[in-house]
């Protein structure tokens, strides 16, 4: 005989039975061509969502002995178009926006801001990572230096070979994101992004932008990212 169920029972026992339907029907709309990216993009923007409330300036990445860094020709070059973009011998950094004292910065006005070296683990998002020594200026002590706007929202870079980048403030003003111009005790190679790069260990490794040419804090991205751009995480959080 059909067993009956009360209207309680029945409102619990169908409740049980849509949770475990849920991934079902979740893969089923993914295999919807027309609904995969919008739920791709929902996904992405809820991941940022997250990380801009749950990132925190006080926690620093994980830092190691020199005794487990990899060998600087085992670091391989991964760059957005080319390994060796046109820099101009006279390199300056262009500083814009919201700053008290924009203009060209050369590399010896941020060199002159205490040193940072530090052993951090690089993470690709291609599925490799590995511990290297970074050494620049913190990126707070340059935006001191440029009188920057500490209440702007975001930093945002242009690079030689048109790639480009952002941060939101606090990520920028995190004690471990430098401004960097050495890799093992040398000045930069050209494949890891001379004069100038981003190193950033608590984001993926596409935020930290190689081959600096302009810095600008505002509070407006008309381009948040190249890669956010292409529906990859804006704040790529570790």
């Amino acid at each position: 005989m059909p067993r009956r169920f009360d209207n309680k029972e029945f409102k619990r026992v169908s409740r049980r039975e849509i949770l475990k339907l849920t991934p079902l029907v979740a893969l089923g709309a993914f295999a919807i061509p027309p609904a995969q990216d919008y739920l791709l993009g929902r996904g992405v923007a809820f991941t940022d969502w997250v990380s801009d409330k749950l990132f925190r300036r006080g926690h620093l990445a994980p830092t190691y002995p020199d005794s487990a860094l990899t060998p600087l020709d085992k670091f391989a070059f991964n760059s957005y178009d080319t390994n060796t973009p046109e820099i101009d011998p006279d390199w300056l950094l262009e500083v814009s926006g919201l700053v008290t004292r924009p203009g060209n910065y050369s590399l010896d006005d941020i060199r002159r801001l205490p040193k940072i070296s530090q052993n951090t683990r690089h993470v690709c998002i291609e599925g490799w990572d590995l511990v290297a020594n970074f050494a620049g200026a913190r990126m707070s002590d340059f935006l001191n230096l440029i009188g920057a706007d500490m209440n702007a929202r975001f930093v945002y870079v242009e690079c030689a070979d048109d790639y480009y980048e952002s941060l939101d403030m606090e990520a920028a003003t995190h004690p471990q994101s430098l401004l960097c111009y050495e890799m093992y005790g040398k000045p930069l190679q050209a494949g890891h992004g001379a004069p100038l790069r981003w190193s950033l260990p608590t984001k993926i490794g596409y935020k930290s932008a190689k081959y600096l040419t302009s810095f600008k804090v505002t509070n407006v991205l008309t381009r948040r990212s190249y890669w956010g751009d292409q529906g990859y995480s804006t704040y790529a959080d570790i």
